[in-house]
């Protein structure tokens, strides 16, 4: 089976004020697993859900496990998720990606080299925010079943519940506001709130570090490998005291090459190896998938002469291709060459991404972090380790499978309660140049305006350009408490009357080759962000500032 999943973590009561007490609930809604963790403040213990339905039942039981597949399958009326779909009917999986078809990982090598031969295309039955409404709907109505379970009734008819939900770092605006608005429809509330993956790893892997081992000036480089991505991003530690304080050194970056592909590379090699056995059949893949999803996939090191056996039931015997008695060995020099090491390049390639990134800002890697599930492959630590050499550590913080959806709830208790806080991230890199279109005098030298756009103005005598004014670059440092504050006026003429409202445009720039924000917005691909509208029917004209123009016109 695929390692899919979404983490769904928390449950955990705000009670520095009674009557602000809240049941968070913190959701890694992940391209490939779905985890649950419940946390109650009082007791400071969190708990992970591993109870899911399976295909016989509906109810809470019917699979043990830490994370459920991100997967639908439409019967009818009915709608299938997680393991109530079977390995081998056509489903929907991945679907998480299409709400930002804009990012270039959704087309990585390996997702073309090694496709799910079950996994229905996008928009097959159903569009991809149908898809997420519907399976976040399963998740939040299969949990909130189970709190019912866990906590006496009194507390849930009285205490509200609030959703987290955390996105990839290169996630696009356009895509968080898809995915608040499938959690709103799914009856996940309005008061959502959205955390990056690894923003929150990085919260839970800090505070879950030796404190003694990190110093002011530090920089780690936070690599999330799960199933279906691997996401990253670093961060320099600022201050130790009253809580650890950290700000990003390098933008956030994320590829699909999770551990879902050695599920797949493996399946394709067992295919041409042993499909002409006149035995074979979609059982004997059932049985030897499981085999190396929980127990090969984990326990390889790296050591080119082990070998694994894999149960292949009823295959005749086929001493050529090492098939005895129902059992299949598996070489550790294919498990390492043909299996592990096209995905853990991969990986290594996004690792030393960061770090040539932290470089480029004069900062110096001190550790790689790994958490998620593919980041507790000892394989993969290793080969870490034997490549950036002992000058960078590569650590796996205590329960890193799980380290997105649990620095997801200390976010979140964070904003309810700020005397919970432990770690913080005191300032991000913009992705994006932030502005807004403004009438500026004509410069051709120190602003590069072109003559054909400038035009004569009556109020100032002066020739005159509409251009952007950014007042955010890309790649600048923006704090959570700074604020960015820019004055701008409008003038009309007092002939034309008073004004009722003013409105001004926010625009985005994402500028991915680099080349720095544009001059105009138009011929380039800036967009529209937000509309500013102010309402000026309650400002007496007599107080708006009047001034003769150039032209003796009075505005």
């Amino acid at each position: 089976m695929e390692e899919v999943a979404t983490d769904l973590s928390g449950l955990q009561l705000g009670d520095d004020v009674a009557s602000d007490r809240k049941i968070l609930i913190a959701v890694d809604f992940a391209i490939q697993c779905s985890l649950t963790t419940i946390d109650e403040i009082q007791s400071d213990v969190q708990t992970i859900i591993q109870q899911w339905p399976d295909p016989s039942s509906g109810g809470l039981e019917g699979v043990s496990s830490d994370k459920v597949p991100t997967e639908l399958r439409y019967d009818g009326n009915s709608c299938k998720w997680g393991f109530q779909v079977d390995d081998f009917g056509p489903r929907h999986q991945w679907f998480k990606l299409d709400l930002d078809p804009s990012q270039s990982r959704g087309v990585s090598d390996l997702a073309q080299q090694y496709p799910d031969q079950h996994a229905l295309p996008p928009d097959y039955d159903a569009s991809a925010e149908k898809l997420c409404t519907d399976y976040l709907s399963a998740l939040r109505t299969h949990t909130e079943k189970l709190l019912q379970h866990k906590l006496p009734a009194s507390i849930i008819k009285s205490t509200p519940l609030e959703y987290i939900i955390t996105v990839p770092a290169v996630w696009s605006d356009n895509a968080q506001a898809k995915t608040r608005f499938c959690a709103f429809e799914a009856g996940m509330g309005k008061d959502l709130q959205i955390i990056s993956e690894p923003e929150a790893a990085a919260i839970y892997a800090l505070h879950a570090m030796d404190p003694h081992s990190i110093k002011e000036g530090d920089t780690f480089v936070l690599c999330d490998a799960g199933g279906g991505t691997v996401d990253l991003i670093s961060y320099t530690v600022t201050a130790l005291k009253p809580i650890l304080k950290v700000q990003e050194a390098a933008t956030g970056s994320g590829r699909l090459c999770g551990s879902t592909f050695l599920n797949r590379i493996f399946q394709k090699y067992l295919v041409d190896k042993l499909s002409l056995n006149e035995e074979w059949d979609e059982e004997v893949v059932e049985d030897a998938m499981k085999r190396f999803d929980l127990v090969t996939k984990k326990a390889f090191r790296g050591d080119v002469n082990e070998e694994f056996i894999i149960p292949v039931p009823g295959l005749a015997d086929d001493p050529a291709n090492s098939v005895r008695r129902g059992k299949f060995k598996l070489p550790g020099t294919v498990v390492k060459n043909t299996i592990f090491d096209p995905v853990v390049s991969e990986v290594l390639a996004l690792v030393n991404g960061q770090i040539a990134a932290t470089k480029a800002a004069s900062l110096s890697v001190k550790a790689v972090l790994l958490v998620g599930g593919f980041g507790q492959s000892p394989y993969l630590r290793e080969t870490l380790r034997s490549t950036l050499g002992p000058s960078i550590e590569v650590m796996q913080p205590p329960n890193g499978w799980t380290a997105v959806v649990r620095g997801a709830l200390m976010k979140g208790l964070a904003a309810l309660s700020p005397s919970t806080e432990r770690v913080k991230v005191a300032a991000r890199v913009a992705r994006k140049h932030y502005g807004t279109e403004i009438m500026s005098k004509y410069d051709p030298s120190g602003r590069g305006h072109s003559r054909t756009t400038a035009w004569w103005d009556d109020y100032d005598g002066e020739l005159k350009v509409f251009d952007m004014s950014w007042f955010i670059t890309k790649g600048s440092e923006v704090t959570e408490d700074q604020s960015f504050t820019r004055k701008y006026h409008k003038v009309w003429k007092v002939s034309e009357g008073p004004r009722q409202t003013v409105a001004q445009d926010i625009m985005m720039f994402e500028d991915l080759e680099g080349k720095g924000a544009p001059v105009y917005k138009d011929g380039a691909d800036v967009r529209q962000l937000a509309r500013l509208r102010a309402d000026l029917s309650c400002i007496p004209v007599g107080e708006l500032m009047q001034r003769a123009g150039k032209d003796g016109k009075v505005c």
